[in-house]
């Protein structure tokens, strides 16, 4: 019962004093406190004022007086370590060291209450901006205007582990602050310094996707959202080897210049410190890189970690350190299987290609992923262009190359049409680049060997498709003891631009000289929209029409079916004759009622 007494009192005292000062009252003081020593009693009042339950106007005004009252004061000020220590020894007690001391204990203060003003959920979004700009001129306040790291990491941890929504907070550090090096610098070092308190001991991956991640705690999931919101706004540290990119918050006073006598290297004005850009690009490089990868560990949520894997190798990789320190969490990804695996395919790629990552079941887990939903996945478009690049290489066994040509072949049978495009423009770059596997597309069968003598000679038997479709090993489907009948059968599929498409197959595609390859970025993204957009586009010289010199009296003729006769049965003839009979009477009754009628009324 104390608490809620004493909070009780707490709230009616603040609402007398705002009765008692007003605003011209707060302006008073600030000016009394700035103008004389002797004022410095103002101090505490004014502090009461900074808070989210204050009016605006009060807040502001304290801010400012306060602000005006500690920017000359905080790079003197005792830090509380060493102000603890000072007061062991009482035979030694200065006045003026206590009096740095007690200062030092209310600019705290102060900087928990702009903090908390920050993070309230009652404070307006301009108040936190004005606050945001006043926390932010003390970290770059610290001795010889280095930058206040203590100050900035109260600022994000206070950020990360709050309950309001922290968009318009991030806007102002990303549109204002996140520019400068130093900034993202100590921003990397908080952000770890809070993961490193949250991470898990052990991360599987069968715990993303409807595991761990998918029922992590509120605050844990929320604290995770918060981290991955902060850290994608930071700019990559790309560009920083150039001096000219390099700007520093807390040297706004340090005018960064280059020096004429090396190019390469950057000194302030005061001359105590001289780093080069070089430095400056792999310091926060590394910090970047360990922010990154402490944030991979954690369970991510499934909605973080698919909008990670999307940008991951475009934003994240280029700027790490050792991109190899990711290929734990990537290829653990890409062995989750469904549209996880399809997003990791890119980093993973990239990896593999340009870092020299070896991943000796990367071909079979990416022919596990060619299932008939793939072709309506949100990222199909970028999925078969990697496809078509991962099958480029000319090391391709002929048995891989015939197993994706064949897989491919086979689900044109259940996709849409734009599917099947794609697959005719992916089979059509396979059968150029590897001409071993054109025995795929003609086979002779010259009859003279039966089927029990196909089976002893290991020959495909006619009639009969070897392809395992449900195997996942591409080495056991007997891919090459088949055909590509499925493409075939596209000559007569009932969208046009699949059947007019599939004639590109019909020429030698083995000479080289007169083929190109299909460019799958051009149809990777097709769907039905955009094939009817294209045959609306489309100028025909020649429509066929539906056109009858005389009424058909059949719906179909004996044309249509060659060798084939059509006669009614003797009972279907005699019923067909009573029905005659009885449209003729009810003609004749018609007929009849209507001449009575017009008799009737001419009477």
């Amino acid at each position: 019962m104390e608490p809620a007494i004493s909070g009780g009192d707490g709230k009616k005292r603040e609402k007398k004093r705002e009765k008692k000062h007003k605003l011209k009252d707060v302006k008073a003081l600030g000016h009394q406190l700035l103008s004389s020593r002797a004022h410095i009693n103002n101090l505490p009042l004014l502090l009461t004022f900074v808070a989210p339950s204050s009016p605006p106007s009060h807040v502001v005004e304290s801010v400012l007086s306060l602000q005006s009252f500690f920017t000359p004061l905080v790079p003197d000020l005792p830090s509380l370590a060493s102000a603890s220590s000072s007061h062991k020894w009482e035979s030694e007690k200065d006045p003026e060291l206590i009096y740095k001391t007690w200062l030092r204990s209310k600019f705290d203060e102060f900087v928990r209450s702009l903090v908390g003003i920050v993070v309230s959920p009652d404070a307006s979004d301009t108040l936190k901006e004005i606050v945001l700009d006043t926390l932010m001129e003390f970290v770059k306040l610290g001795k010889g205007g280095s930058f206040q790291s203590t100050i900035y990491h109260r600022l994000i941890h206070s950020i990360v582990n709050s309950p309001v929504v922290i968009d318009p907070i991030l806007e102002d550090l990303s549109l204002k602050y996140f520019k400068y090096i130093d900034v993202s610098y100590f921003t990397y070092i908080s952000l770890e310094k809070i993961m490193r308190t949250i991470q898990p001991k052990e991360f599987h991956s069968k715990n993303v996707e409807g595991g761990d991640a998918g029922r992590a705690r509120p605050s844990l999931k929320q604290t995770i959202h918060k981290i991955h919101r902060i850290i994608f706004r930071i700019p990559p540290p790309g560009g920083r080897d150039d001096p000219s990119n390099i700007e520093m918050w807390s040297g706004s006073e340090l005018d960064v210049n280059l020096s004429k006598d090396d190019g390469e290297q950057l000194k302030s004005d005061k001359g105590d410190k001289v780093l080069s850009a070089a430095s400056v690009s792999k310091k926060i490089k590394l910090k970047f890189t360990k922010a990154w990868l402490s944030f991979l560990r954690l369970p991510l949520p499934l909605d973080v970690y698919k909008e990670v894997l999307v940008y991951l190798h475009k934003d994240v990789i280029p700027h790490l350190s050792n991109s190899s320190m990711l290929c734990d969490f990537l290829t653990r990804s890409y062995d989750i299987g469904g549209v996880v695996s399809v997003m990791a395919l890119s980093s993973l790629y990239i990896l593999m290609t340009q870092h020299g990552l070896e991943y000796p079941n990367f071909y079979d887990k990416l022919y596990a992923l060619l299932q008939p939903s793939i072709f309506m996945a949100k990222h199909r478009a970028k999925f078969f262009e990697l496809l078509d690049s991962c099958l480029r290489s000319p090391l391709l066994p002929a048995y891989l190359a015939a197993a994706f040509a064949k897989k491919l072949s086979r689900m044109t049978l259940s996709v849409p049409p734009s599917g099947s495009l794609v697959i005719i423009a992916l089979i059509h770059n396979l059968l150029r680049r590897h001409p071993s596997i054109n025995c795929l597309v003609h086979r002779e069968d010259d009859g003279a060997a039966t089927k029990g003598q196909a089976k002893m000679e290991n020959d495909v038997i006619p009639g009969f498709d070897h392809f395992r479709d449900e195997e996942v090993n591409p080495i056991k489907t007997n891919a090459l003891r088949t055909s590509l009948w499925e493409v075939d059968s596209l000559r007569y599929h009932y969208c046009p631009a699949v059947s007019r498409f599939v004639l590109s197959l019909e020429s030698d595609l083995t000479v080289r000289a007169k083929t190109t390859e299909v460019n799958v970025k051009d149809m990777s993204s097709g769907s039905y929209g955009t094939i009817f957009g294209d045959e609306m586009r489309r100028r025909v010289k020649q429509v066929p029409l539906a056109f009858y010199r005389a009424t058909p009296s059949s719906l179909f003729s004996e044309s249509d079916f060659p060798g084939w006769s059509f006669q009614l049965e003797a009972g279907a003839e005699e019923d067909e004759d009573n029905h005659g009979d009885c449209r003729t009477c009810a003609n004749a009754s018609t007929g009849q009622y209507a001449k009575r009628q017009r008799l009737e009324s001419t009477s």
